[in-house]
This record gives structure tokens, sequence and C-alpha cells, in this order.
């Protein structure tokens, strides 16, 4: 008997698709047993990988695939996607520019367990980021958040820094011909009541620096209609920008 290990048996629920540049279609791969999915990586190439249990889904595009090929690969995806579960949420990465949750998906890293007990501090404090960290703007702030970043499937809605406690907006800008994502902080009023605040359905992560705390926020899990509407969202924007990387 052959045991797998958990990432073995994720990979295996990937499905993967490849741009036929000449019928402008995607076309399913068999992926031979023992291969793992990062080995069918290809400069020329542009692949489709979905799982529809963990409702994410990427278009991965090598570093000499064409800018045609990428708007081809933004609309044929979504025809894909439909048919294997509407509420998955496509995105799109590039060749040596892989995000953390693409490299986990094709086995390149390993999943680190969002609500296991922590050991050890969340987040490793380094030369450059202690220059960050000093005296806090809302700017330097919005800098901190992006490089944290989030775990899949969840939305930042509040950010507490010292005695502030701020609402967190993202929202899109056309700049110099291309659609961008800015992000931004504004100041709660009238939103949180004096008195013990009770955050309904929102989970705090903390962010923590030399052991000791510099910012918490509150992040709540997105329904699967919500990851349906803001996947719908960033596919349109993808082929907006013509097959250029999503900027985030």
């Amino acid at each position: 008997m052959i045991f797998m290990t958990e990432e073995e048996k994720k990979t295996e629920l990937v499905r993967v698709f490849q741009l036929n540049d000449e019928k402008a279609e995607f076309e399913e791969l068999e992926i031979e047993e023992g291969i793992r999915l990062y080995e069918i990586l290809n400069a020329k190439l542009i692949l489709y990988f979905i799982n529809a249990e963990t409702y994410r889904s990427f278009i991965w595009a090598g570093s000499e695939s064409s800018t045609r090929m990428k708007f081809i690969a933004a609309n044929k995806a979504s025809s894909i996607r439909d048919r294997l579960g509407p509420a998955i949420k496509i995105s799109t990465v590039d060749q040596n520019d892989e995000t953390l949750p693409f490299k986990i998906m094709v086995g390149l890293e390993k999943e680190e367990t969002f609500e296991e007990e922590q050991t050890g501090p969340a987040y490793e404090g380094k030369a450059e980021d202690e220059v960050l960290l000093k005296n806090l703007t809302l700017e330097k702030i919005v800098l901190l958040l992006e490089k944290i970043g989030l775990p899949d499937g969840y939305r930042r809605e509040m950010v507490i820094d010292g005695n502030n406690i701020y609402g967190y907006l993202e929202s899109h800008k056309e700049y110099l011909g291309q659609i961008i994502k800015e992000r931004k902080l504004y100041r709660l009023k009238d939103t949180v009541p004096d008195g013990p605040y009770l955050a309904k359905e929102l989970i705090p992560r903390i962010l923590i620096s030399y052991n000791k705390v510099v910012l918490t926020e509150l992040i709540r899990k997105l329904t699967p209609e919500e990851i349906q509407l803001k996947n719908d969202e960033e596919t349109k924007i993808y082929a907006l920008n013509a097959g250029t990387s999503f900027k985030t």
C-alpha cells in the first residue's frame, strides 16, 4: 500500500488545462502518476490550475507566452470555472512572480494551517522592517498590510493601531492606462460603539515584531458568493489590462 502525504492528496484534486494557441481553447492535461505539478511548468505555455475543493484556481503564464495568449486565457478560463464551480476564484500569476498560494497548489511550498496554535512570532522583524515600523503613518500601515497579505478566502475589515481603529477599503483606479488596486485606511467614527465590542464573525490576527504587538487586524471569511463576485471582478480587470499581470 502506498501512503500519500497531505500535500500529495491536495495536488491530486487539482485539474490542469493547457491553452492551445491555435484553437484558442484550454485542453485538459492528464498528469502521469508521480509527476509533481510544478514539473510541468514551461516558459512557452499558459496553464490553468483549478481546485474545486478549495474554490481556488490560477492562470499561470510562462515568460515566453504572448500578450495575445494571456488575453485569450483570461477570457476562456471563466467558462471552465463555471462548469466546475462558479464560486471558484480565478487568480493570475506570471513565471518568476508566483504567489505563495500558487506555489502551495503546485507543490513548491508547504501549506501552513491558519488556525493552528502559533508557537512563535507571526512576523519576523528584519532591519528594513524596523525602519518601516518607526512612527507608523497610515501610508506605512497600508504598506505593512500589503507585505503580510491575507489568507486565501478572507477579507480585511478593520485594523487596530494602538488606541486607534480604522476601516480598510480596497478600490480600483486607472493609472497610465492600467487598472490598479488602491488600498487605504479610514477612521471609524460611529461604526464601533463605546463599551465592550464583540467582533462577531471577525477573526483577530496579530502582527508581531520582536515580541511586540505592531498591529491587530480583524478579518472575515468570505462567502462563496463573495468569492465569485471578487473573482469575476478580477477576471474583468485582467482582460481590460490586455493580459498584463493584475497589479495588487
